[in-house]
């Protein structure tokens, strides 16, 4: 199952696993503290004291520091300063880590090796905890901070995770790509609002056998994998025009897993349906009940139900 190694920066409840289970540097661990309550963004007592790191900038640090230590949850340290643009909010960001054992010194993982960087980040303060959002937000890209962490689950782990922030970007806010002119005349017809807000006119569409994904929108971003998830606006009908669920009318995104046992799982539609389109593009998914939701009734939707989306795929990671 993978796992993002920046789980300890959200405020959400920790997910029980061991380091060994994550694959790209996590560990997972409550990070609610008191700090989420107040700014510790200039707080010296939450500033971890006696960690350094050498290196070249935007390259893995050696980090060093006398073994054994004590950390707290929302501590943190700014190891190396960065020479690269401005880290502002809203942005995605991309880091590379190492989990480092304050006991012993000893590393227990990191991604610069494989070279896999994470880019699960946004700058948010609404899901990250405020020593965070108030340390990487203003930060430069190549700058690596490290931040204390100790593990709720049974391995009992506490450790330094040294983040340095090796690249970033913006989300799209809908769709954005080349008209696809050719979509089959019998299918479900989209239309759009001005901010991209999908309607639909069903043009007969009945109930399906095998999973219809169709691009109504190519979009010219990274093309997308059984390993990525996504960041996306949705609506979601079924074949008689009833909408029941629509990310654009909450104004919400979501991230979905296009593989199986991760932290957002989604039908088994979507992560077919999705598999080899790129950012950008918008796609219509027409969806048998054994890739929804099968013999299920789920809130709305009764059992046995054909599902139709529209989906924008704003991001991937």
């Amino acid at each position: 199952m993978r796992k993002s190694y920046f789980q300890p920066l959200f405020k959400a409840a920790a997910l029980a696993c061991s380091l060994v289970m994550c694959v790209s540097l996590a560990a997972c661990s409550s990070s609610s503290s008191s700090s989420d309550s107040k700014d510790s963004s200039k707080s010296s007592a939450n500033q971890i004291a006696g960690v350094t790191a050498k290196g070249k900038l935007g390259e893995k640090p050696t980090i060093s520091f006398n073994a054994p230590m004590t950390v707290s949850d929302g501590s943190y340290v700014v190891l190396q300063k960065g020479d690269g643009d401005t880290i502002e909010d809203g942005d995605r960001v991309c880091a590379q880590g190492i989990a480092l054992n304050v006991k012993d010194g000893t590393e227990l993982m990191d991604t610069w090796t494989k070279n896999t960087p994470d880019c699960s980040l946004k700058v948010d303060s609404s899901t990250l905890s405020s020593t965070y959002y108030n340390q990487i937000k203003g930060a430069k890209i190549n700058t690596t901070i490290g931040f204390g962490v100790n593990d709720s689950d049974s391995s009992g782990y506490s450790y330094i995770l040294a983040m340095t922030f090796v690249s970033k970007s913006k989300d799209l806010e809908k769709a954005t790509g080349e008209e696809v002119k050719d979509v089959p005349a019998n299918l479900p017809k989209v239309t759009r609002a001005k901010n991209g807000q999908p309607s639909i006119d069903m043009n007969g569409q009945g109930s399906v056998d095998s999973l219809i994904s169709q691009t109504l929108i190519k979009g010219s971003g990274k093309e997308l994998t059984d390993k990525n998830t996504v960041v996306v606006k949705y609506t979601g009908w079924l074949t008689d025009g009833t909408q029941f669920d629509s990310s654009w009318t909450k104004n919400t995104t979501i991230d979905a897993d296009l593989y199986s046992g991760g932290q957002h799982t989604v039908i088994t539609g979507w992560q077919r349906g999705l598999v080899g389109q790129t950012v950008g593009s918008q796609v219509l998914l027409v969806i048998p009940p054994d890739e929804g939701y099968g013999t299920s009734a789920k809130g709305s939707i009764p059992a046995n139900s054909t599902l139709v989306f529209v989906i924008d795929i704003l991001a991937a990671y």
